[in-house]
């Protein structure tokens, strides 16, 4: 069965819920309270693997063992039922004004998007939003028609679009020469290849503007476009929907969500350019995000806000992808570290990240060799204790499913039904994610060359 999305937008209307009487939760009670639990979970886990690791232990010794077993199973399982926990906590605040329209600026590095950036300048003038937009298209050293096309395409959307060239290669440095030319309270960052639903801006705006004066970025939710394709992008498309969504609702209930992507996100501009616009790293955004975190700035998460965007369909140019996104996140280890951040939850969130290459790694020289042991008979590293992250793991997406179906229905949106998109998903997708990301490791160690795409 196929999964699709349907763009076929209604006139515009207010999204309201009804108003209920809400028990008001600290988020320091929310926090522990999902802690408390976790750790539960993990001691559970802990009781039933102690034959496991026993076995094991015999083999390659007690400390090499529960190196192992930590990794695979006791981490992992309890960053899933924290993430759990804290779902089942998290509620949107109301917008203060569903329909704001002061003038903002979209910026759209473009490296050879000919094919498409015509496409995203159609949606862009399909936007409910009732301000000004005004459209930096930036030509980053193309070989291609993008700037004539990009041009020809503002005036023939009538858009308010101006495009400028830029030899130096580099999504930070096409940002940052338009970034001179901002004059607007507000500058949103748009891929090249992404499309808006009809009110992604105006929700974005309003998201920023609802917020208290210390949030200082929005990032919106970025789903699949292609989801259509052929079986790479349709795993992609239930990583977007669940997985990335999650982890992006889960930061921004504490306040820190630790990416505004540049794929569609708003930010301050005055921030923005008081931190020297964004970064010269290969994940630009990870650590321009981290950055303003560390000044005391928060970001959250607006998932009504709603861009589709195209996914890799070949493993080459995914991997390529998620190893950079690995390197990313490195990079900004390195620039700005979680005990530098002055909040706790940041601290908390961006720490985890110093775990995540152990996990990967692990994942990657452990769990993958024990799971082809196993086919054999000999269960030393794929044991029962594994399963049980798998239980967590449901769980998590079908809370978030339920979450995202009812967004969809207020957006008058639709979700078609990637059973095998899903269960490849669930059962191979880490299978993946791990070895690209050790090897985005590797290349940040190594310092090897940086590839945009």
């Amino acid at each position: 069965m196929k999964t699709e999305f349907n763009y076929s937008f209604p006139p515009r209307r207010e999204i309201r819920k009804p108003l209920k009487k809400k028990i008001y939760i600290p988020i320091i009670t929310k926090f522990w309270t999902s802690h408390i639990i976790a750790f539960l979970w993990m001691a559970f886990s802990i009781y039933v693997s102690i034959p496991w690791l026993d076995d094991l232990s015999e083999i390659v010794t007690f400390p090499i063992a529960l190196f192992i077993i930590t990794g695979i199973s006791y981490v992992p399982g309890y960053l899933n039922a924290f993430l759990v926990i804290s779902l089942f906590f998290d509620k949107q605040p109301p917008f203060k004004n569903e329909h704001p329209n002061e003038k903002v600026s979209v910026l759209i590095a473009a490296r050879n998007e000919e094919e498409v950036i015509a496409r995203t300048l159609r949606y862009i003038s399909k936007q409910d939003y009732s301000g000004p937009i005004e459209v930096f298209v930036i030509d980053n050293a193309s070989t291609d028609k993008t700037f004539t096309i990009a041009a020809n395409a503002g005036i023939m959307f009538n858009l308010d679009v101006r495009v400028i060239k830029e030899e130096v290669p580099g999504k930070f440095n096409a940002l940052n020469t338009a970034l001179k030319s901002v004059t607007t309270n507000y500058v949103i960052t748009l891929d090249a290849d992404t499309i808006l639903h009809q009110s992604a801006i105006r929700l974005l705006v309003a998201r920023i503007t609802s917020s208290p004066a210390n949030i200082c970025a929005v990032a919106g939710s970025v789903l699949v476009r292609n989801s259509r394709g052929n079986l790479l992008a349709r795993i992609q498309e239930w990583d977007y929907f669940l997985g990335i969504a999650s982890i992006k609702r889960l930061q921004g209930l504490y306040q820190g969500t630790l990416v505004a992507q540049g794929a569609f996100s708003i930010y301050d501009t005055q921030r923005i350019k008081d931190m020297g616009g964004w970064p010269d790293a290969i994940g630009e955004d990870i650590v321009l995000t981290w950055n303003l975190l560390k000044k005391g700035w928060k970001v959250y998460f607006e998932p009504l806000a709603v861009a589709f965007t195209d996914v890799p369909d070949t493993l080459t140019h995914f991997a390529k992808q998620r190893s950079r996104w690995a390197r990313g996140m490195i990079e900004a280890l390195k620039q700005t570290k979680p005990w530098e951040q002055p909040e706790p939850y940041i601290k908390y969130l961006t720490g985890i990240n110093l775990i995540m290459p152990y996990l990967d790694i692990v994942y990657t020289f452990c769990w993958l060799p024990g799971l082809i042991l196993s086919f054999f008979g000999y269960y030393w590293i794929v044991g029962l204790t594994t399963l049980l992250v798998l239980p967590l793991t449901l769980i998590s997406y079908g809370f978030l499913y339920y979450y995202q179906k009812n967004v969809f229905k207020r957006l008058e949106l639709r979700i078609r039904k990637n059973i095998l998109g899903f269960f490849v998903f669930v059962c191979f997708y880490q299978m993946l994610m791990s070895p690209i990301s050790t090897w985005g490791y590797i290349q940040e160690a190594f310092k090897l060359k940086r590839v945009w795409k």
